[in-house]
C-alpha cells in the first residue's frame, strides 16, 4: 500500500482509526502489518444503529480465536474461497468477520519457458486501489496481563480464488477483487456470511481482474 492511512480514511468514509497505521510501503510480507477496513456492528447506547466503519491495522496472516500460539497465523495469509466457509480457522469469520484490504498492487513472480522467475506487479489503470476480500479475527494472548493493551491482537487473511483473464498468465490463483459498489454488502455485520455469499463475490470480482494490468519490475519493493 503507497498511500498514506490519512488518504484511506477520507477515501472510504472512515469513522473510527486505530491508533497506529501501517506506513506506506511497497513491499508487505505475510505477518507484517496491513491496513484493514472493517464495518462494525455499534454496541452500548449506540446498538442499532448503523455500522462504524474502523480502519486499523492488523496482521497479515489469520489467527483463530481458538489457537494456542500466534504463529499459526504465519500459515493463513490466504483463504481459499472454494473452501473457507468450512474450514475450522476461517469458517466463523465468514459469518461475520469479513473486511476489505486495500493495496496498490501486488507482486508476482511467473515461471518463464526457462524456467527462471522475475517479478511482475499487478495493478489496476490509473492507480486506482485494489480492494481484496479479507476475513479477521480477534485473538487473545493467554499469557498477557489483563491490563496489557497488547493482548488482543488482530489478524486478518485474504481471500483467493482462482485466477482469470491475463492474470492466469503470472499465477494460477489471484486475490479476490471487491468492487466499490459491492463493499458494503460485503463489510455489513448484519449479514450472516455463507457459501452462497462467497462465491457471489468471488464471481463479482472477475470483472475486476479483467481490468487488472501487469508489467516486469527490476527490484521488488521499489516504486518505479
Amino acid at each position: 500500500m503507497s498511500r498514506a492511512s490519512s488518504d484511506l480514511v477520507a477515501l472510504f468514509d472512515v469513522d473510527v482509526t486505530g491508533d497506529t497505521l501501517p506506513e506506506p510501503s511497497w513491499n508487505i510480507a505475510p505477518t507484517a502489518p496491513v491496513n484493514l477496513l472493517v464495518d462494525a456492528a455499534p454496541r452500548g447506547a449506540d446498538a442499532g444503529g448503523p455500522p462504524v466503519r474502523r480502519l486499523a491495522s492488523a496482521r497479515w496472516g489469520l489467527i483463530p480465536a481458538w489457537a494456542d500460539d500466534p504463529r499459526v497465523g504465519a500459515k493463513a495469509f490466504n483463504a481459499r474461497i472454494e473452501t473457507a466457509a468450512e474450514k475450522p480457522t476461517f469458517r466463523d469469520a465468514v459469518v461475520s468477520r469479513r473486511a476489505v484490504v486495500p493495496a496498490s498492487g501486488y507482486y508476482e513472480w511467473p515461471v518463464a519457458p526457462d524456467g527462471s522467475k522475475a517479478p511482475v506487479l499487478v495493478q489496476l489503470p490509473d492507480d486506482e486501489l485494489m480492494l481484496f476480500a479479507a476475513l479477521y479475527e480477534w485473538w487473545r494472548d493467554p499469557r498477557a496481563a489483563a491490563d496489557d493493551p497488547a493482548r488482543w491482537v488482530l489478524s486478518t487473511s485474504i481471500l483467493t480464488r482462482p485466477s482469470h483473464a491475463g492474470l492466469a498468465e503470472v499465477h494460477e490463483r489471484m486475490p479476490v477483487f471487491v468492487g466499490a459498489e459491492l463493499m458494503d454488502d460485503w463489510l455489513d455485520p448484519e449479514t450472516e456470511g455463507d457459501d452462497d455469499l462467497l462465491q457471489g463475490i468471488s464471481g463479482e470480482s472477475l470483472q475486476h481482474a479483467e481490468r487488472a494490468v501487469y508489467r516486469p519490475v527490476v527490484e521488488v519493493g521499489v516504486p518505479d
